[in-house]
Order: C-alpha cells, then sequence, then structure tokens
C-alpha cells in the first residue's frame, strides 16, 4: 500500500544565494505539487505531499534570481501532466516541462503535451517510485519521441547504471541523466557507478543534471561530499551538463535550503563562463529557449 501521509514540503524560509546568477538562468529541475484541490493526487501514487503550488515556486525563482525553468511531472500526480501544463501556461514561454506517460501513450496525447509546452518524457527506476517500466519498451518509444524532437529524462538508482547504459546508447533521441546518477558521494571519484557515468556521458547523445547535490551527499549540509562529482561533471562535459534545484525536494530526508544549493554552484561552476554554459546556454539549447538579446546578457549593476 502506498504512503497515503502528507510528507514535508519545501523549506519555509530559504537564504539570499551569495552571488548573482546570469540573465537567463535556468532552473532545469524542480516539480509543482497541487493544490490538491485544484489537481487531486493520483490514487495509485506512491508518496503524497504537502502543497507545493506554482506560486511558491515563482517566489522562490524571484529570490534566486532564475528567469527560465523545466517543471517535471511527479508520479504523485501520475499520468495526468495538468498541474505543469498550467505552470507552464503562467509563465509565458519562459517554462516547459516534462512528462509522465504510459508507453501505450497515442501519438494524438504527445502531440497535445508537445504544443502545451512539453520537451520529453521522463521514467523512474527508483523503489520507492514503484514498479519500473521495461528499458528495452521504453527505447523503442525513443523513436516516436525523436519525431518531436523530444529527449528521454532517467531517474535511476545507482546500482542499475550498469544494466541501464547499454540500453541508453541505443535511444533515438538525447538522453538526459537526472541528479548526477543517484551516485553516492562517499564512495569516491573512482567507484564503479561513477566512472560508468562518466562513460556513458562520452557519447554525445548523452546529458546529466548535476543537481541533487543533498541527494548524493552522505554528510549533510553543506553537502561538500558532493562537489567533486558535479565539478567533474562540468569540467568534462561542460556543454551537456544542467542544474536544478530540486524544489520541493519529494521524499527528502530533510528539507535543504534552496539557498545553500544555489551557492554550491560557485565551486560546482567556478568561473563565470562555466557558469554561463550550465545555467544558461546549455538549457537553451536543449530546451530551444528563446536566443537572449546582447542587452539581456550583461550583468546588471550592482546596486
Amino acid at each position: 500500500m502506498p504512503n497515503l501521509q502528507p510528507k514535508p514540503s519545501f523549506h519555509p524560509s530559504p537564504r539570499q544565494p551569495s552571488f548573482r546568477l546570469p540573465p537567463g538562468a535556468c532552473d532545469a529541475h524542480c516539480h509543482v505539487f497541487g493544490p490538491a484541490a485544484r489537481f487531486p493526487f493520483a490514487a495509485d501514487r506512491p508518496f503524497t505531499p504537502a502543497d507545493a503550488p506554482k506560486e511558491r515556486l515563482f517566489a522562490l525563482h524571484a529570490m534566486l534570481g532564475v528567469e527560465r525553468c523545466i517543471v517535471v511531472q511527479s508520479t504523485c500526480h501520475g499520468f495526468d501532466n495538468s498541474v505543469v501544463a498550467d505552470t507552464i501556461a503562467a509563465r509565458g514561454g519562459t517554462y516547459r516541462g516534462i512528462a509522465l506517460a504510459p508507453l501505450s501513450v497515442s501519438d494524438r496525447t504527445l502531440q497535445e503535451l508537445h504544443g502545451q509546452g512539453f520537451l520529453g518524457l521522463r521514467f523512474n527506476f527508483m523503489k520507492h517510485l514503484g514498479s519500473a517500466t521495461p528499458i528495452e519498451e521504453i527505447i523503442k518509444l525513443t523513436a516516436r519521441l525523436a519525431a518531436l524532437e523530444w529527449h528521454l529524462q532517467v531517474h535511476f538508482d545507482s546500482a542499475w547504471i550498469d544494466e541501464l547504459a547499454p540500453w541508453f546508447l541505443r535511444s533515438a533521441t538525447p538522453v538526459v541523466i537526472d541528479h548526477m546518477g543517484r551516485i553516492d558521494a562517499s564512495r569516491g571519484l573512482a567507484q564503479p557507478a561513477f566512472r560508468t557515468l562518466c562513460r556513458l556521458m562520452d557519447d554525445s547523445r548523452m546529458w546529466v543534471k548535476v543537481s541533487g547535490s543533498d541527494r548524493i551527499s552522505r554528510q549533510g549540509p553543506p553537502y561538500s561530499d558532493a562537489i567533486p562529482y558535479a565539478r567533474l561533471l562540468v569540467a568534462r562535459f561542460g556543454d551537456r551538463t544542467l542544474w536544478g534545484t530540486d524544489w520541493p525536494h519529494p521524499n527528502s530526508e530533510h528539507l535543504p535550503d534552496d539557498g545553500v544549493l544555489t551557492d554550491l554552484l560557485d565551486q560546482i561552476a567556478p568561473s563565470t563562463s562555466l557558469r554561463q554554459t550550465l545555467l544558461v546556454e546549455n538549457p537553451q539549447r536543449l530546451y530551444r529557449f528563446p536566443m537572449l538579446l546582447e542587452a539581456e546578457t550583461r550583468p546588471a549593476a550592482a546596486s
């Protein structure tokens, strides 16, 4: 039976980051939950979150300096992607979405989602999120995603990577790997799972999100043990890395402060040019955001 008791939601008072994000910065991974009175949770959901509505997400982004966003449909809302569609519609083209759908999804439904601002499908290989869809069937589906210029997004425990990696290489469309492959930061850069992830990233169709430092850390805030992994991925695969808050941090053991997570960018991408690529140029290319005008890319004058 699923856990139907609401889980704690977002940090109540995240701190202001210590530096300013570049114009056009994108939060490439976050979620919206409810409000359940308007967007009911799925009956077969694996967990029940507290409401984390779009208005709270917009306020967080305003505080952090985020101007663009990718909202990822959560399993708690199942295959009804309307909560994400509503969030996208409220932001006038600066937000995009990643959907959940069954293998049997029709081309008509995919086209409708495309028209609403969705650009990919996500599949989970995490025990706490329920049974995994067979990877061979997912890879067959990628031919249909490619027709829309969509990508495949995958969320898996690091124990799965050796089994999944050969299948990802057969994908007909780019593959985006969530949260650094959920490796264990206590096991070192030479651990087999991270080495497999890096070999996988040698393929130019693979992308990775250097999000989830709080999830892979075994030391807790400020997640210093996670930094070497994210920094290496940005250094080696800088043109195919993305960053996101993962707000409101579903199924987390604690509620991370999004200001603390944002401040990690200074270490993950320790130069202005690396942060520009990670936060602006890469998401602009993958998610097809409009190019910024030259005046928009200039840093604002200090107040």
